[in-house]
C-alpha cells in the first residue's frame, strides 16, 4: 500500500490519460491520493478522471501538449496551490523513430523535449518543495530501450539512458531529504499506444506485460530506488549491460525487427 502521509495529499502524473499512466491513476485514487492529471488527449485524460473521482478522491485535469515549450510554466501554476508529495514522469513516448542522417534535427528535438527536457523542468519544480519537506517521491518511468542502442531509437535510446542515469544521481543527491527517487524501468508493455502501432506482441521470445501490473509493481518498490526493472524484465536487462556491445545490439535488433513487424 502506498504511503500517503510521506507521498500525499497529491500526486502529479504525466502522461496520466492511458495504459500505465491510468493504471498509476487509479491505483494512487484506491490508496486515497488526490491526483493531477496530465496528458495531450482531452477524451482519455476525462475518462481516467472520472474514474478516479468515483473512487472518492479529487482530480484535477491538465491538457498540456508536452511538447509545448510553455506547458510546464501552466502545469505549475495550475498546481501552485497544491501540496505535491508524488510526481510520476510517464510522459516519454517516441515521436520520431527515423533514420538519424535522413531526418531534419528539429523532429529528434521532440524527442529529447519530451523525454528529458519537460522531465527535468517537472522534476526541478515539485522536487524543490519536496526536499524542504523532508518527505516524498519521484517516479520516472523508464524503458528497457535505454540498456542498448537499437535502429531508428538513435535519439529515444539515448534520451532514455539519460533518464536512467538522471534518476540514480537524483536518489544519491535526494536520500538526505527523504524523497524517493526510482527510475521504474518498462520493457515491451501492450499500452494503447503500442497497440495502435501495429506491434506484433507473439514476436518469439518478447515478454509482454500489462500496464495495471507494471503501474502496481512501481509504486510497490517506490522506495527501492535508484532503478527498478519491472515485469520479470531483470534478466534482459543484465544481458544488455554486458560490455560486448556488438553483440548485444545485434541481438537485440533482431528481436525489435521481430517487435515491430507490420508497425507503422
Amino acid at each position: 500500500m502506498i504511503d500517503v502521509a510521506k507521498y500525499g495529499p497529491w500526486a502529479v502524473i504525466a502522461g496520466g490519460s492511458e495504459g500505465v499512466g491510468a493504471g498509476f491513476a487509479v491505483q494512487l485514487a484506491r490508496a486515497g491520493l488526490n491526483l493531477v492529471l496530465i496528458a495531450r488527449k482531452r477524451g482519455p485524460l476525462e475518462d481516467t478522471a472520472a474514474r478516479c473521482r468515483e473512487i472518492g478522491v479529487e482530480v484535477r485535469v491538465e491538457s498540456a501538449d508536452l511538447l509545448d515549450p510553455q506547458s510546464v510554466a501552466r502545469i505549475c501554476e495550475g498546481t501552485a496551490d497544491l501540496e505535491v508529495g508524488l510526481l510520476i514522469y510517464n510522459a516519454g513516448a517516441s515521436t520520431c523513430n527515423e533514420l538519424f542522417l535522413e531526418t531534419d534535427l528539429r523532429e529528434f528535438q521532440k524527442v529529447t523535449d519530451l523525454n528529458v527536457t519537460r522531465m527535468l523542468e517537472l522534476v526541478q519544480y515539485y522536487g524543490r518543495p519536496m526536499a524542504a519537506r523532508g518527505r516524498g517521491g519521484i517516479m520516472l518511468v523508464g524503458s528497457l530501450a535505454g540498456y542498448m542502442g537499437a535502429w531508428r531509437h538513435t535519439i529515444y535510446a539515448g534520451a532514455k539512458a539519460f533518464s536512467r542515469m538522471f534518476a540514480e544521481s537524483l536518489w544519491l543527491e535526494l536520500r538526505e531529504h527523504n524523497v524517493d527517487v526510482l527510475e521504474l524501468v518498462l520493457g515491451v508493455t501492450r499500452t494503447p499506444a503500442m497497440e495502435r502501432i501495429g506491434l506484433n506482441f507473439d514476436a518469439p521470445g518478447i515478454l509482454v506485460n500489462e500496464p495495471a501490473d507494471v503501474a502496481a509493481e512501481g509504486l510497490a518498490h517506490l522506495a527501492d530506488g535508484p532503478v527498478w526493472v519491472a515485469g520479470g524484465n531483470v534478466g534482459r536487462a543484465e544481458a544488455n549491460s554486458a560490455p560486448d556491445r556488438s553483440r548485444v545490439v545485434l541481438e537485440s535488433h533482431e528481436a525489435i525487427r521481430a517487435l515491430i513487424a507490420g508497425a507503422h
